[in-house]
């Protein structure tokens, strides 16, 4: 068969031509399926099936072993068109973009991916067999161009996605594995940033063919793309991160600015791994540290607990790079951080919020704050005073999360600021004591092993309590335990009585 004017196609099964194609004409037959695959519009649907099938043969064809002989001038081009013709493969089987993408069309991607994972693995087949061949020495320059656009397919299409079919994944999945087999590597983080000092890695120019698709007017065209950024991201750790963070930053900071839920939590956990894994002198150079936390600090208004979750998580990690840049010289008191302005908002909004989902989530930070600001703490002695005996009086569901997570706040708030505690000794008793017969008393749903918990909790802090106020609770306590019907609460003030005695409160 002799291909014609319009399209060169490589002979079809069946076919009666004989005889080896020219190396010109086999370079046309790829021009000409980069061609159909780049067409757009319905009109090019079946130029594009029909571009498959003609890849399909023409790979399987004996003639495609000269892909990588690199001797024929007329070939020399032939790796870059290969990584070209791998990137219009990409995009073929790339999912439409998000409010489009519904229904059939997923499935269309599915089906779209699987023919493109087959072409895929019978392509890194051809440079596996040129690698191991003495008379193809241009197999690392076509690796070097197929390499990036087959992991961006892979990543799309390997994990479950509404775009992607139990088929897809599997063929992405055995495309990866040649992949790796195929450059050499142990893992995908050994391919992206390279198995030893003396390779270059691929992290680089996997995220140059990403950059077009990761501005503010089309990062949401593909919505594999966000997904293929965060998941090549974090796969790349400390020492190797840090030079790639001109190329990294801006998109994470794009995705984290979304409005849409899903999108601000992916983007914040791109900046944790940023603050993570990039030295400290790197992100203040050039206020980066600040940009990050004030992009961080505006979600901390928002509603959603998964958010505030995430932020709160990512802040707590910034805290220290930031307090690097603060120079206290000992002479006038130490200037408000930046964990204090954190603190202080978070504060604000658990004092009147009553939406439990945020309860716990502000709960379930505070001890970290605590413990992050130590002593300093007392600037905020008043407001978290409140924010305690409030929390305590609330039932928080079976697992009692944020009546823990405040005890625990109230122990490690004792600890640090214990000289202003005997002053605030009957509000904190009453709370206590009261926590101790609610719980003694519930007859709900809760397991014993969370009653249990946060009696000794409360236990505790009564101790601790007794201790910052020189022997005073144990005064107090002495009359409720001789009329105390309960056990469990007599339990409790016997234990806060025993761990008394003997102690020397002179230097508490």
């Amino acid at each position: 068969m002799e291909p014609d004017s319009s399209r060169a196609s490589p002979p079809r099964e069946g076919s009666s031509s004989t005889g080896p194609w020219p190396s010109s004409t086999l370079g046309q037959a790829f021009s000409q399926i980069l061609h159909h695959l780049a067409g757009q519009g319905s009109g090019r649907a079946k130029a594009r099936n029909a571009a498959l099938q003609d890849l399909s043969a023409l790979l399987e064809a004996k003639e495609c072993d000269q892909l990588f002989e690199g001797s024929d001038t007329s070939l020399r081009g032939m790796p870059e068109m290969l990584g070209q013709v791998a990137q219009a493969l990409g995009k073929y089987a790339a999912p439409p973009k998000e409010p489009e993408g519904r229904g059939d069309r997923h499935s269309q991607v599915a089906e779209k991916a699987a023919a493109v994972g087959l072409l895929f693995l019978k392509l890194l087949r051809k440079v596996e067999a040129a690698k191991n061949s003495l008379v193809c020495p241009a197999w690392k320059t076509g690796l070097r161009h197929l390499a990036g656009p087959i992991y961006i397919f892979v990543v799309t299409h390997s994990s479950e996605q509404p775009w992607t079919s139990p088929r897809s994944q599997e063929l992405a999945g055995q495309v990866l594995a040649l992949l790796l087999q195929v450059t050499e590597c142990g893992s995908v983080a050994g391919f992206l940033r390279g198995e030893n000092e003396d390779e270059k890695g691929r992290f680089t120019a996997i995220m140059g063919l990403l950059k077009p698709d990761l501005n503010k007017d089309s990062w949401k065209n593909n919505p594999a793309t966000k997904h293929v950024f965060s998941w090549t991201l974090r796969r790349v750790t400390r020492p190797w991160l840090s030079q790639h963070l001109e190329r990294i930053l801006p998109p994470s900071l794009l995705i984290s600015d979304d409005y849409q839920t899903e999108n601000k939590i992916l983007g914040v956990h791109c900046l944790h791994h940023i603050v993570l894994n990039v030295p400290a002198a790197d992100l203040l150079q050039y206020n980066r540290a600040q940009v990050l936390y004030h992009a961080l600090f505006n979600h901390l208004y928002t509603r959603e607990h998964h958010v505030i979750q995430a932020v709160l998580l990512c802040l707590l990690d910034l805290f220290p790079i930031l307090e690097k840049a603060l120079h206290w010289k000992g002479v006038a008191a130490r200037p408000t951080t930046h964990c204090d302005e954190v603190l202080q908002l978070i504060l604000m909004h658990m004092e009147p919020e009553h939406h439990l989902l945020l309860r716990r989530t502000y709960a379930r930070s505070l001890p970290a704050f605590v413990k992050r600001l130590g002593i300093l703490a007392v600037r905020h002695l008043k407001r978290l005073e409140r924010v305690i005996i409030g929390y305590l009086e609330v039932y928080d569901g079976p697992e009692e999360e944020a009546r823990l997570k405040i005890l625990e706040t109230l122990k490690l708030l004792m600890q640090h600021t214990w000289p202003r505690i005997s002053c605030r000794l009957v509000v904190l008793l009453k709370a206590l004591l009261k926590l101790i017969c609610d719980v003694a008393r519930d007859s709900s749903l809760t397991p014993e092993s969370v009653k249990s918990a946060l009696l000794e909790e409360a236990t505790d802090c009564l101790i601790l309590l007794d201790r910052c106020s020189q022997g005073q609770v144990k005064g107090l306590l002495a009359k409720i335990s001789q009329s105390c019907e309960d056990s469990k609460v007599g339990n409790c003030i016997r234990r806060v009585q025993r761990a008394s005695e003997g102690t020397s409160y002179d230097a508490t």
